[in-house]
């Protein structure tokens, strides 16, 4: 019953606790919409001890909180709707907000721990609602009116790899895979929530460059608005345990796996809510430049909360 939930509030501008619901033994729609509305306030969210919840049943509580989307754009061989973050074949360990180089974000994703290493393996996660908001007015002005071009054709290399290490054969076909289509998106870098109204910046490590500007000063201009992203005070990192599920609001956040863990194996379960298409301060939608996403996901625009 939404009666038994409990929000514990974990930082001043991301995350929360959720206690007092047993998501296995099925929740109610109203439970749903309290569950909504925490993660829409909180940004990210986390259920403990939910040890009887499985695949089914983890698809089963992201049909009640929207539309799943198939498990990713162009890795379609681990599945088709449940995408494994499995550390042999790939490990996040870069800020990113999820598949941003198509024109359909994602509305939330929701990531299950499986197997955990026994150090290390801990998840961040930053409010990029609270970055727009500490901006001062002259970077508010300037990301308002400026557009990037997000793609999958980013630089694994040299985000993921480490130094003197060569990837194995199962992280080349992994990469190989990643980048089997090509998708490029022009999206805004301020955009409008589509449920809650606010500001946030749309950034991550799928941005190619920034539309008009040169690849030195894209680069520079890239650091300064992350790294305001990615200040301590705007972030929540969170200790796996078994049982674990997190949900984000991959509108309104960026995320890093902490690869810490050395060869240790790691495996989470995630599926992704299917979004709509970015629309910035002035009501210009993101455009798609080369891809076509239909296939990987529907576009949900939800009603925003203030209507």
């Amino acid at each position: 019953m939404v009666s038994r939930m409990q929000v514990i509030k974990l930082g001043a501008h991301i995350g929360a606790r959720i206690e007092g619901v047993d998501l296995a033994a099925g929740i109610e729609s109203a439970t749903a919409r309290a569950i909504n509305a925490a993660l829409l306030e909180h940004k990210v969210i986390f259920f403990r001890e939910q040890h009887d919840l499985d695949d089914a049943g983890q698809l089963a509580v992201a049909r009640l909180l929207g539309t799943p989307t198939t498990a990713h754009p162009t890795v379609t061989s681990r599945g088709e709707r449940l995408l494994p973050i499995d550390s042999r074949f790939d490990k996040a360990n870069s800020w990113h907000t999820d598949v941003t180089f198509v024109d359909r974000i994602p509305k939330a994703s929701l990531l299950r721990a499986v197997t955990l290493p026994p150090y290390g393996g801990t998840t961040t996660w930053a409010s990029t609602e609270a970055a727009y908001d500490r901006l001062p007015a002259p970077l508010k002005a300037l990301t308002e009116n400026l557009w990037a071009v997000h793609t999958n054709q980013y630089d694994y290399v040299g985000l993921h790899d480490e130094p003197n290490r060569a990837p194995t054969d199962e992280q080349r076909a992994y990469r190989q895979e990643f980048v089997s289509d090509r998708y490029e998106t022009e999206h805004p870098v301020v955009r409008v929530h589509p449920e809650t109204g606010r500001r946030v910046l749309l950034l991550g490590h799928f941005v190619k460059k920034f539309v008009g500007l040169d690849p030195s000063e894209s680069a520079t201009l890239f650091n300064l608005l992350q790294t305001r992203v990615t200040k301590l005070e705007n972030t929540v990192r969170w200790n796996w345990q078994l049982g674990d599920l997190a949900i984000w609001d991959n509108r309104a956040t960026q995320h890093y796996a902490v690869a810490d863990y050395d060869d240790q194996y790691r495996r989470l379960n995630r599926i992704t809510l299917a979004g709509d298409i970015p629309v910035d301060v002035y009501g210009q939608r993101s455009r798609a430049v080369v891809g076509d996403a239909s296939r990987y996901s529907d576009v949900v625009s939800p009603v925003p909360l203030a209507s």
